[in-house]
C-alpha cells in the first residue's frame, strides 16, 4: 500500500478535542486515566481468559477477541490524543495519518463483525443448547474470527487506498482529534465523490449486515424465552445476553451518531465530540461490562486471587 501521493501536504496538524488552554491538562488528566484503565482492564481480562481453563469456551473466545481489538483500537488512537493536550501544534506526517485512519477503520469493523458472532453464539446457546458443542466447535469459531478480521482488513484497506489516492492541497489543520474519513473528505481539493461511494457501501454493508443477524438473533432468543416454562429460565438466559446487548448499544448506538455522514463543518465538530464516546469509553467500558456482570469471570478471578494469596 503506497503511502505518497501528488498531494503538496506531507503532514497534517491535528486540531484535538478544545482550544482552550485552560482546558488541557484537566482533559489530558481524564483522558490518561481512561487510557490507563482501558488497557489494564482489557489486558486483564486477556489475561485471565487465557489462564483459566473453564473460560476456554466460544463465547470467551470471542469476548478474548473483543478485548484484544478494544486494546489495540486504544493504542491506535489515544496516544495521539493526549500528546493534543500537551503540545501546541499536533502534526501527524501523512504517512502517519494514512497508517492511523487503516488501523481505526480496521479495528471498528473487526468489532462489528465480532459483536455478530457474539449475537449468533447467544443464539445457538439459548435456542439449541443440544447442538451448542458441535456447532460452535473450534473450528467455526475460528473460522468466525478470521472472517471478521478479514472483512474488517478488506474495508480498511478499501477506505485508506480511496483517501491516498485524493489530492490535498490547500488547509493541512483536520478538525479532529484523529484521522477520520469525514474530517479529512473536507480538506481534499479532488473530487471526493468515489470515497463517499465506498464509504457509504463499506458503512451500509457492516451496518446492515451485522445489525440484521444481531437482530435476528435476538428474535429467536426472545421468541425461545418466551416459551421457557419456568422465570429460573428466563433469569439465566438474560444474564447470558444482557453483557452483550449493553456492548452493543453503546457501539453501535455513539458509532452511528458519529458516523452518519456530517452536512456541515459544525456537524463535524458536534461529531469529533460524540465519537469520544466509542473510541475512549466503549472500550473502557466493554470489559468491565462484562467483568462485572459475569458469574464465571467473578469465579476465574476469585481463584487466580487464591493462588496468588
Amino acid at each position: 500500500m503506497a503511502m505518497e501521493n501528488d498531494s503538496s501536504v506531507t503532514e497534517f496538524i491535528l486540531m484535538g478535542l478544545t482550544d482552550q488552554p485552560q482546558l488541557q491538562l484537566p482533559l489530558f488528566f481524564l483522558f490518561l486515566l481512561n487510557y490507563v484503565v482501558t488497557v489494564m482492564a482489557n489486558l486483564s481480562l486477556i489475561n485471565l481468559i487465557y489462564v483459566s481453563s473453564h473460560l476456554h469456551t466460544p463465547m470467551y473466545f470471542f469476548l478474548f477477541n473483543l478485548s484484544f481489538i478494544d486494546l489495540c483500537y486504544s493504542f491506535v488512537l489515544t496516544p495521539k490524543m493526549l500528546m493534543n493536550f500537551t503540545s501546541e501544534r499536533n502534526i501527524i506526517s501523512f504517512a502517519g495519518c494514512m497508517a492511523q485512519l487503516f488501523f481505526f477503520c480496521f479495528f471498528v469493523n473487526s468489532e462489528c463483525y465480532v459483536l455478530t458472532a457474539m449475537a449468533y453464539d447467544r443464539y445457538v446457546a439459548i435456542c439449541k443448547p443440544l447442538l451448542y458443542t458441535v456447532t460452535m466447535s473450534l473450528q467455526v469459531c475460528s473460522l468466525l474470527m478470521s472472517a471478521s478480521y478479514v472483512m474488517g482488513f478488506a474495508g480498511a484497506m478499501a477506505h485508506t487506498e480511496c483517501m491516498i489516492r485524493l489530492t490535498f492541497c490547500d488547509s493541512n489543520i483536520i478538525n479532529h482529534y484523529m484521522c477520520d474519513i469525514f474530517p479529512l473528505l473536507q480538506l481534499s481539493c479532488s473530487s471526493t465523490y468515489a470515497n463517499e461511494l465506498v464509504a457509504s457501501i463499506i458503512v451500509g454493508t457492516v451496518v446492515i449486515v451485522s445489525s440484521l443477524i444481531i437482530c435476528i438473533s435476538y428474535a429467536f432468543i426472545l421468541f425461545s424465552i418466551l416459551h421457557m416454562p419456568s422465570t429460573k429460565g428466563w433469569s439465566k438466559a438474560f444474564n447470558t445476553c444482557s453483557s452483550h446487548l449493553i456492548t452493543v448499544g453503546l457501539f453501535y448506538g455513539f458509532g452511528l451518531l458519529t458516523h452518519v455522514k456530517p452536512s456541515s463543518a459544525g456537524s463535524l465538530g458536534q461529531g469529533k465530540y460524540l465519537s469520544v464516546f466509542y473510541t475512549n469509553m466503549v472500550p473502557m467500558l466493554n470489559p468491565l461490562i462484562y467483568s462485572l456482570r459475569n458469574k464465571d469471570v467473578k469465579l476465574a478471578l476469585k481463584k487466580i486471587l487464591k493462588r496468588i494469596n
